[in-house]
């Protein structure tokens, strides 16, 4: 049973991490670039030679791992699932070089027995050799297996809303069958992504794509629709994972144009559900 006290000191591990034009590419391949070998654009993000990091990419830098999966944190590990994930990006993100990632748990909200708890945690990363702040991470983890412990009974923060129209735009990208095991190589080892056992014990009818890795293909699209690749105009993304993705499925990011931004949410064509909700995106 979670400890709600223990488990808002839990040391997160600060990790140091250094950068090869290697690791970007794998990033960017891992979400879905490249698909189409004939699109000049995505270049840049694939080619030694001139290479751009996917803004996404903050949130493997300075990765703790799978740190819930310690007894020591009280989780019912797996039936643990991603809820909601933030990105503020203060600077495009290096290609090289070393990062520094610093965790904490901010907040936990006790739902009720049975009905489980959110734990929220907070990332920055940073420039190892120059202390500049890079990207800033939050994120909320729904642990379905654990609740009923007399802790913070919320309620938790709002979503972004989303209007009541037809979209003014929309992005479609396809992920690959096997984009979970390639996505696993950036660092998130959780089994529930790759082993069929683990799966059907989560309740699931196959391993299923990480919640970060959709969040990839969706800052994909983002970029594309919004910012015509341009990692300068990148401010932030949030979002909420209402379901989840199987690999092979195909992803549309619908999307309202905004002062400053856009709202945005995406479905699974395939099974026509909402995958990701009450999205909100700003330009730098």
């Amino acid at each position: 049973m979670i400890d709600p006290q223990s488990l808002l000191a839990y040391p997160i591990p600060e990790i140091r991490q250094t950068l090869r034009w290697q690791d970007i590419a794998l990033y960017n391949f891992s979400i879905g670039l490249g698909q189409d070998p004939m699109d000049k654009a995505q270049l840049p993000f694939l080619d030694e030679r001139n290479l751009v990091a996917m803004p996404s990419m903050a949130v493997v830098l300075g990765y703790p791992g799978f740190w819930v999966q310690n007894p020591a944190t009280g989780v019912d590990w797996v039936k643990v699932v991603h809820g909601e994930q933030s990105l503020t990006l203060h600077k495009p993100l290096p290609t090289n070089g070393e990062v520094i990632g610093t965790s904490r748990v901010t907040r936990i909200i006790d739902r009720g027995a049975g009905k489980g708890a959110i734990i929220y945690s907070e990332r920055v990363v940073k420039d190892a050799a120059t202390g500049e702040k890079l990207a800033t991470l939050s994120m909320s983890t729904f642990a379905r297996g654990d609740g009923g412990f007399n802790g913070d009974p919320g309620p938790a923060p709002k979503p972004h809303p989303e209007p009541d129209r037809a979209p003014d735009l929309s992005v479609e990208l396809p992920t690959r069958p096997e984009q979970a095991l390639v996505y696993r190589l950036n660092g998130d080892f959780n089994p529930l992504h790759m082993d069929p056992d683990v799966a059907a014990k989560a309740g699931f009818k196959q391993p299923i794509l990480h919640g970060l890795a959709s969040f990839g293909v969706v800052c994909h699209a983002l970029m594309r629709g919004l910012c015509d690749y341009d990692v300068t105009r990148f401010g932030s993304m949030d979002c909420r994972f209402s379901s989840p993705v199987y690999p092979g499925e195909t992803l549309r990011t619908e999307i309202w144009n905004e002062e400053g931004g856009a709202a945005f949410r995406t479905r699974v064509v395939e099974r026509d559900i909402v995958v990701v909700s009450n999205g909100k995106f700003r330009f730098a």
